[in-house]
């Protein structure tokens, strides 16, 4: 049957009527919905891509590493914002300051988690079939192989193969041949590379999800606890200085415990460069784990060696001075007393504070000033440390009088407003600021009738890092797992070798050959030594 052209004159195809119900032609390498979805997943997917999320995830982590987190110890963090005001702004807006807890960090956590899942899942059915199947076949060619060699015997073709199988099996080999009708045997060796890789990857996985749980479910919160038994810490919100929860934290899991430091022993360098110095720490803890106390105990807090109550952990991350000091206002009462955290600015525990006297009358009195553990006076009369024992101690301190809260809102205990407050000046130089330099025992009395200072004595106090990580054994997992399928990845060479024995005219031809399938293994040696194997055990 013959069919007629419809083309044209020109031999084109006449313009036929649209379709508006038909769907337009896709242009020549265009993608459709599907196929794009698809293309996406296969790159998200490719090992390459899961590299470069764990490099990203890597870099992502070094800000937090090199800038103070609020979450991990907030005075820390609020010193730098301090001493760098132009950087601080660009950071808070990159969230730098909490690195851990921003979008960009937890979609890169998030995309690794679905790459890898998406790399190791197709691999493992792929090693699941290939754990099942039997060696390749010999090459038809042995002798062609790199690593190879041959030698005649008068032996019959079966008993050498059945010799080769015995050597091999020996040698933790998995055999295929030497059945009848076969002239080699095939055998295969170091398939658990594979699986050296398959357990480094999901190991990252069980770090990664370690990680995540901790972030989610966990918290990590500090708290300044002052020595002595007068001072403690209960394990409830309100006693927290700052308290970094996770996204699914409960109040509920928290162990109920408290605790406070009978003392605290510094030992100190006494020469050297960094004479002066702190070398090592450690809080003598009473701690129970009721609200009861019914159960005390004796812990010695140090650093790295954390105190384990229930699920939770005790850090000791730093410590300082809190001079003791006693405000009394015109009228002769007390307006403020007791110990004052003072921060320390460096090495030296040179240290700064604050007292508000706000229930002082006529007026609130407001102190600013510093600590010094050791000083001296300079050529100046300007006092200056010397180390960060307190062998000579004293505070220097600038007096306000005013509305220390103008706004009458929150504020911090470490910073003193005096936007609505004049400062009192020296009554021998009006011009001049007064400065109160204090030791234990001094008091001084201010101008005007404010009423008067006492610097009692001098107690120390201890920054505490309290935690709950609910992912950490398994995280611990996790690296384990790391270094055992990366000593294996590293370390087990997978090869092939293939004996074959055929009948010739002067006897039977012995073809040995090996195949090193990770590059770099020295089959050579495999080789002669199987050929010595099987020639030895014939004798």
């Amino acid at each position: 049957m013959t069919q007629r052209s419809v083309a044209g004159p020109e031999g084109r195809m006449p313009d036929m009527p649209e379709d508006p119900d038909e769907a337009p032609a896709r242009r020549p390498g265009e993608l459709g919905l599907r196929e794009l979805l698809r293309w996406s997943w296969r790159q998200l997917t490719s090992m390459r891509t899961a590299l470069v999320l764990l490099l990203l995830l890597a870099l992502a982590a070094v800000p937090g590493s090199l800038i103070p987190q609020s979450g991990v110890d907030s005075l820390k963090a609020s010193r730098w914002q301090d001493e760098h005001a132009t950087l601080t702004p660009i950071y808070s807006k990159l969230g730098l300051f909490d690195v851990y807890s921003t979008p960009w960090f937890g979609a890169i956590y998030v995309l690794l988690m679905v790459s890898l899942v998406g790399c190791i899942v197709p691999r493992l059915r792929v090693y699941w079939r290939g754990l099942r199947a039997q060696p390749p076949a010999a090459p038809r060619h042995l002798l062609r192989l790199p690593d190879s060699a041959s030698y005649t015997t008068s032996e019959e073709p079966d008993a050498v193969l059945a010799r080769a199988r015995t050597i091999l099996r020996r040698q933790r080999h998995r055999i295929r041949g030497a059945e009848a009708g076969d002239d080699a045997v095939s055998a295969e060796r170091g398939f658990l590379r594979e699986a050296g890789n398959l357990v480094f990857h999901l190991s990252v996985i069980l770090v990664l999800v370690g990680f995540a749980m901790g972030s989610l479910l966990g918290y990590k919160g500090g708290v300044i606890v002052v020595v002595g038994p007068d001072a403690g810490f209960t394990n409830t919100l309100s006693q927290y200085d700052d308290f970094d929860p996770g996204s699914l934290f409960s109040e509920s899991r928290m162990d109920p415990f408290t605790f406070h430091i009978d003392d605290f022993k510094v030992s100190w360098l006494n020469s050297g460069p960094r004479q002066g110095m702190a070398k090592g720490f450690q809080s003598e803890l009473t701690y129970c784990q009721k609200t009861d106390c019914s159960d005390e105990k004796k812990y010695d807090l140090r650093v790295n060696h954390p105190l384990k109550i229930g699920s939770t952990e005790v850090f000791l991350i730093g410590h300082g001075y809190a001079p003791v000091i006693t405000v009394r206002d015109g009228q002769g009462n007390v307006s403020y007393s007791g110990p004052t955290v003072f921060l320390p600015q460096n090495q030296t525990f040179f240290s700064f504070g604050v007292v508000k006297a706000t229930a002082a009358k006529p007026e609130q009195i407001g102190l600013q000033g510093v600590f010094y553990p050791t000083f001296i006076m300079d050529d100046k009369g300007n006092p200056a440390t010397l180390m960060g024992n307190d062998l000579n101690p004293l505070i220097s301190m600038h007096v306000y009088a005013g509305d220390l809260n103008p706004s009458g809102g929150p504020q911090s205990v470490y910073a003193l407003d005096t936007s609505a407050a004049k400062q009192v000046m020296n009554p021998a130089n009006p011009k001049q600021p007064l400065r109160l330099d204090m030791k234990p025992g001094q008091t001084a009395q201010l101008p005007n009738g404010l009423g008067s200072v006492t610097f009692d004595k001098v107690v120390r106090w201890n920054r505490v890092q309290i935690s709950q990580t609910p992912g950490k054994g398994l995280a611990l997992g996790g690296v384990v797992l790391c270094l055992i399928g990366l000593l294996g990845s590293l370390f087990i060479r997978p090869r092939r070798v293939w004996v074959r024995a055929r009948r010739g005219e002067s006897g039977t031809l012995v073809e040995v050959a090996a195949l090193d399938r990770s590059g770099g293994g020295d089959t050579d040696a495999v080789v002669r030594s199987l050929v010595a194997a099987l020639q030895e055990e014939k004798q």
